[in-house]
């Protein structure tokens, strides 16, 4: 599986078996505020929404980016993952 990102969209996707999970985020300067983490059901508990907080989260760090987490997913990921603290606005 593997998450592409969309920067013309704004967000971050995954295709599973006919299925888009979905990371939207705003860019607002040096900072990315991620909106809204989506899976549908029918793919749900296998991880994918990890997999699109972390590629968020990684984009953040390579684009020299801050990230604010209005998302409560992505906020949780932060919280359960320390070698992501640093990239908090």
């Amino acid at each position: 599986m593997t998450v592409t990102h969309h920067p013309e969209e704004e967000r971050f996707t995954l295709e599973v078996e006919g299925h888009t999970a979905v990371l939207e985020y705003r860019r607002h300067g040096d900072t990315l505020i991620f909106t809204h983490t989506g899976v549908p059901k029918a793919i749900g508990g296998r991880g994918i929404g990890s997999q699109l907080a972390r590629a968020g989260l990684e984009y953040a760090r390579q684009e020299n980016c801050r990230v604010r987490a209005l998302c409560w997913f992505v906020a949780g990921y932060l919280e359960r993952h320390p070698e992501y603290r640093d990239l908090r606005a």
